[in-house]
């Protein structure tokens, strides 16, 4: 029989699994962050101590590796001021006429859903370093974006 017949084993043509990607850039984050982070290290390694799948250790260990290095390279951003858009502020602004209110977090705790968006999204760059009554360009468009309110959440 032909060698190109023969199967060795059926891990051989099984997808590779890669490791979960980080995001680019620093890895900001506010207290509530961090706190995240330790929270979700602390459950993956609870969650591995009674495992005896393999399949089910490589899945909690892949995740895991993710949120230590997570851990490993969080930077806690400082507090913000409140006079200009930053990393941690709240802010209510006017996009295209419709007034919505961020949050400007970390890459790991943000949810849009919840009004949590990452530093790193369009939406964050595009106000960052803005003031009250100021406009900014997003999307192709010029003064899209008014800047209404900065708040500092509570630490």
């Amino acid at each position: 029989m032909s060698v190109a017949f023969r199967r060795e084993s059926d891990d051989e043509h099984l997808e590779p699994t890669f490791e979960i990607p980080i995001p680019p850039g620093p890895n900001l984050v506010t207290a509530r962050g961090l706190a995240l982070i330790a929270g979700k290290v602390a459950e993956l390694e609870a969650a591995l101590l009674p495992l005896t799948d393999e399949a089910e250790v490589k899945k909690v260990r892949r995740e895991l590796r993710y949120w230590s290095t997570r851990q490993a390279t969080a930077q806690l951003a400082p507090q913000p001021g409140g006079a200009t858009v930053e990393f941690g502020c709240t802010v209510t602004f006017a996009l295209r006429g419709k007034v919505k209110t961020i949050t400007i977090v970390g890459d790991d705790e943000a949810d849009p859903a919840d009004g949590l968006v990452s530093f790193s999204a369009p939406l964050s760059r595009a106000m960052m370093g803005a003031e009250e009554g100021d406009f900014a360009d997003f999307g192709g468009e010029a003064d899209a974006i008014e800047i209404q309110e900065i708040r500092v959440p509570a630490a």
